[in-house]
């Protein structure tokens, strides 16, 4: 292990690595040893007791957090013209179709989400290849392949997140920022995990929730106590 540096010995000086807490208290943890300049992003990293080898134990969901992420979504909507003005009153920042299709064959991918239509779907599967590795590319199972784009916009704007097992078989979500409320990231983190169970495939055995950890960037992470969350 490299040598800690002075922030990092102050952090791990103000709680016990090796204890578990509760997520509100976990939450407030962050606040204390986040040395960010900025108002760093908090995490929950959820290990599961899946093999995502196996297709039909692949847990990938979306969420919708109560006190959103915190973050300014770049929404970009690939949509055919009568529906672009219903995407722009709902928020999108950017809005088209060919002229955004070349762009992002040229290598441009400045956005957060692509939210398309079932219909174009033909124009925008060429795609994959640019946005598939920067996890863009649109997926019905998200919710960003709908008719009702629109209604897609303001969710992603208000929150919505869409995540997927790796090839550990941990999830990895961003649930707010440093500067939350810690009630706030505990009720967003407690959604991502009631979200999970719902998700639980049949298929899995032994323990589905196996550890859960709360960290900022650049923070150590503070590992929960699941006798303290609801549900498990």
């Amino acid at each position: 292990m490299g040598k800690l540096t002075k922030k990092q010995k102050d952090a791990l000086s103000k709680y016990e690595a090796a204890k578990e807490y509760s997520l509100a208290q976990a939450a407030e943890i962050l606040k204390t040893i986040s040395y960010t300049k900025f108002d760093a992003s908090v995490d929950i990293d959820v290990r599961l007791g899946v093999d995502p080898r196996k297709a039909d134990q692949m847990v990938r969901g979306v969420a919708t957090l109560p006190h959103g992420t915190g973050k300014t979504v770049r929404v970009l909507v690939l949509c055919t013209p009568d529906k672009e003005a219903e995407a722009k009153e709902a928020g999108a920042d950017f809005v088209g179709l060919d002229d955004y299709i070349t762009k992002i064959e040229q290598g441009w991918t400045d956005v957060d989400v692509i939210i398309t239509m079932p219909n174009v779907m033909a124009k925008v599967g060429k795609l994959g290849r640019v946005l598939g590795p920067r996890g863009l590319m649109p997926n019905p199972k998200s919710g960003t392949v709908t008719p009702e784009v629109g209604k897609a916009v303001r969710e992603v704007k208000a929150g919505k997140i869409d995540f997927k097992v790796d090839k550990f078989g941990i999830i990895h979500a961003g649930i707010g920022k440093v500067s939350f409320d810690p009630d706030k990231l505990a009720e967003n983190a407690q959604e991502i995990i009631a979200t999970l169970l719902r998700l639980k495939p049949s298929s899995s055995k032994g323990t589905y929730v196996r550890t859960i950890h709360l960290s900022s960037t650049m923070s150590p992470s503070v590992v929960i106590d699941k006798t303290t969350v609801s549900g498990l």
